[in-house]
């Protein structure tokens, strides 16, 4: 998982003001702190698919959420290479009504086939396709006009290109990004970096050196505030974090402003990349933006 966007990007979070978590005022949704009534009829259940991805199985966990369906649906994206797997925040946005499916890439965590910056995205393509054929949708009870995608870090590029790419993906929400295009262009050798090189060395079928040379070939195709104009029609959360990807997720928040999107909903909470000390507020925040799609 990209905790720092590498040296060259730390300075930016100098210019950068980090605002409160959350105010003493605001409250907590119910979702984040306490369980729902029992709904004997329809209660909540989790479900183990293999989803096929180009000749793969993407090991995941789908969190069905309680109650009559069909419910809204967050596909959840990890990072890289996904040491936080935010299943705190999975279970809060269940017990918010939304089912949540949580897919590994290729290469990651036991799912088959090779890693790839490449094959994530395809990966995250084939999710959505998973979860939108007519046998799943009734399965799984799933709103086909209400799925949204969430990710953290590398996962929030995924995000940010499955929804840009598909018009019919509802919202977009990305948590303290990695806009992997721009770093690259930044960075002349990221596989230089020690930690890039630790995350590198959890996943299958790749090298940090093989996985640094395709995100230069492809890095003036993967810069996601590019993405900014095929995004303007549909909410997009843009969470920050002291994690110097700060100034790439901002630009991202103000293309999509200046682009036309009026349904932008962007938040500084002062913690690090994976949120340590401020978990109920990760949750917190991402319910609430939840909410607001009903």
């Amino acid at each position: 998982m990209i905790k720092h966007c590498f040296l060259a990007a730390a300075a930016v979070l100098l210019l950068v003001v980090a605002s409160p978590a959350r105010s003493s005022a605001q409250q907590v949704p119910s979702a984040v702190t306490s369980d729902p009534a029992p709904d004997k009829a329809h209660p909540p259940t989790t479900a183990v698919p293999d989803i096929p991805s180009h000749g793969a199985r993407l090991f995941a966990v789908i969190l069905l959420a309680a109650g009559e369906g069909p419910h809204p649906t967050v596909l959840l994206m990890h990072g890289f290479p996904g040491n936080e797997q935010n299943m705190d925040l999975a279970q809060s946005i269940r017990r918010a009504g939304w089912n949540v499916v949580a897919p590994h890439y290729r290469g990651s965590w036991g799912s088959g086939g090779n890693f790839s910056f490449g094959n994530s995205i395809e990966d995250t393509q084939a999710v959505l396709q998973f979860v939108r054929e007519p046998e799943n949708l009734k399965k799984y009870s799933i709103d086909p006009k209400k799925i949204v995608i969430i990710g953290h870090s590398m996962g929030g590029f995924m995000a940010a290109y499955a929804g840009s790419h598909d018009p019919g993906v509802a919202a977009v929400g990305l948590i303290s990004a990695w806009n992997i295009g721009a770093t690259a262009t930044r960075t002349p050798k990221m596989s230089a970096d020690p930690e890039f090189r630790e995350d590198a060395s959890r996943l299958a079928g790749t090298t940090p050196e093989e996985l640094d040379d395709e995100a230069h070939k492809n890095a003036s195709q993967w810069n996601f505030v590019d993405y900014a104009p095929m995004l303007k029609d549909r909410p997009v959360l843009v969470l920050e974090s002291d994690d110097g990807l700060t100034a790439d997720d901002k630009a991202m928040a103000d293309a999509l402003r200046k682009a036309g999107d009026s349904r932008v909903t962007e938040q500084h909470i002062a913690t690090d990349h994976v949120y340590s000390g401020q978990r109920i507020a990760l949750q917190a925040a991402v319910v609430d933006w939840l909410e607001t799609l009903r």
